[in-house]
């Protein structure tokens, strides 16, 4: 199953968690200092949200989650027919999650990832776009000064 990725950027964090699992009626399917997710099957959408770093609250980008390897390369092969610059990024840990990922713009500035998870991951993230979580809530500002995952650089 494919699902349609939503990631956003908030100020309060527990606040938005608590408004979410309202809104679409269950809990958060993972929940970290900086970060939760809720993996939907109706309607399909992984939604994601975390502590705002460099930027206002809103959309940090969206995404397409290919269901196997796969749908990834086919997910690809319509990344390339967009005609757009793509950052192949491989095989990386981002936002807990070991996946396999590129990225490219739309024509106005959207950031946009196809990728296919395999495997969760203890920390928020590695490689070029690595940074750390913060112990707690309480040092997200720390945080913000971090670099930033789950967006090309």
């Amino acid at each position: 199953m494919n699902y349609f990725h939503v990631h956003l950027k908030v100020a309060d964090l527990p606040k938005s968690i608590a408004f979410y699992n309202a809104l679409f009626n269950r809990e958060a399917t993972v929940v970290k200092s900086d970060f939760a997710k809720w993996q939907l099957d109706n309607p399909q959408v992984n939604f994601a949200i975390s502590a705002v770093e460099d930027r206002k609250p809103g959309l940090a980008h969206l995404g397409l989650q290919a269901e196997n390897g796969t749908v990834l390369k086919q997910l690809y092969q319509q990344m390339k027919q967009a005609e757009g610059d793509i950052k192949e990024e491989g095989d990386t840990v981002c936002c807990y999650a070991k996946s396999e990922k590129s990225w490219i713009e739309d024509p106005e500035g959207i950031s946009w990832e196809v990728f296919h998870t395999y495997g969760e991951a203890t920390f928020y993230g590695s490689g070029e776009n690595a940074k750390k979580a913060p112990e707690s809530m309480d040092n997200w500002q720390d945080h913000q000064k971090a670099n930033s995952c789950c967006g090309p650089q």
